[in-house]
């Protein structure tokens, strides 16, 4: 199949299609170019919202509520939901059969489960890309799920318009998301399991953190919005929440100051990717490899194989 059918195919809904041009992406395969080239234009439409927090927190359900939330409207909904990777075969732990199974035969709903590969910040290397891919085939609201992994999950801003950052009461992890970052990025915050014995102390003490924050003039001052996502509560009031924040994006121009940020970030990637390659060339793998074993046995430092690699 030519890459202008599979585009086709994936545009009209055709599973097996999308998920070829995701791996093709993913992997950074040689037609992932020519891919990205072709669906950049159409991208930038949908609704990409990240759902990112500690782990336990009862996001894989929350997300599986929002797509069901989302589908009522008759919106096309995809799911990128990030994995840790298997140190045996790199490939994701999870699998997105088992976290989404009550969407998974929904024709309007598309499931893709990442392996971070590594990757920190709660994402993959690829997870901009395979959004953007995702955004352009027709699908109106994107759901990013981070991988779990608690206090550095900041990378999702750079890809997600909005991000809801998941609390549960009894963890702990609030005034560490807090030291770390975390909560600075977050637009939406959610208490989940809000049945739960302390959820008023931890809604009470994200309410403190807000206000201990003392926000510029005109900022957005995110919501705190409870829900049980087992049982569906309160995932209405987080859905409007969403849509007020993108609203206030819109208007404000913070939705174009992250699309700017998140578009040098991507450029300078690619940049800095380039260069090495052509360094590596230039250098030779055979020069390359002899610093390092010089460097690994101490003969010479790193920043003296750097310059004598550059200066060769």
């Amino acid at each position: 199949m030519t890459l202008e059918a599979r585009l086709a195919a994936a545009r009209a809904g055709d599973a097996r299609a999308t998920a070829r041009l995701l791996t093709i992406v993913e992997n950074d395969e040689p037609e992932a170019a020519a891919i990205l080239r072709a669906t950049y234009p159409q991208a930038g439409r949908a609704l990409v919202v990240g759902v990112t927090g500690p782990p336990g927190g009862g996001k894989s359900t929350l997300v599986s509520r929002l797509v069901t939330a989302y589908r009522t409207r008759q919106a096309r909904v995809a799911v990128v939901a990030v994995d840790p990777s298997s140190p045996f075969t790199g490939g994701a732990i999870l699998g997105d059969r088992i976290r989404m199974r009550d969407q998974f035969l929904d024709e309007g709903v598309f499931i893709r489960s990442m392996a971070s590969r590594g990757a920190s910040g709660g994402l993959a290397r690829a997870s901009g890309r395979v959004v953007g891919v995702l955004d352009a085939l027709g699908h109106e609201v994107v759901l990013v799920e981070t991988v779990g992994v608690g206090q550095e999950e900041v990378e999702v801003m750079r890809v997600a318009g909005t991000v809801c950052l998941v609390t549960v009461p009894g963890l702990g992890d609030d005034i560490q998301a807090i030291k770390a970052g975390v909560l600075e990025i977050a637009d939406v915050l959610v208490v989940n399991k809000a049945d739960k014995p302390g959820a008023d102390e931890a809604a009470r003490d994200l309410q403190m953190m807000l206000t201990l924050a003392r926000p510029r003039a005109g900022a957005w001052r995110p919501p705190i919005v409870r829900t049980t996502a087992t049982s569906g509560e309160g995932v209405a009031e987080l859905v409007e929440a969403v849509a007020a924040h993108a609203a206030w994006s819109a208007e404000s121009g913070d939705g174009l100051r992250r699309r700017r940020e998140a578009a040098r970030v991507e450029v300078e990637t690619l940049l800095r990717e380039a260069l090495l390659r052509r360094l590596e060339g230039r250098v030779g793998r055979e020069r390359l490899g002899d610093a390092v074993a010089r460097v690994a046995e101490r003969q010479i430092d790193p920043f003296a194989a750097v310059e004598e690699l550059l200066g060769g």
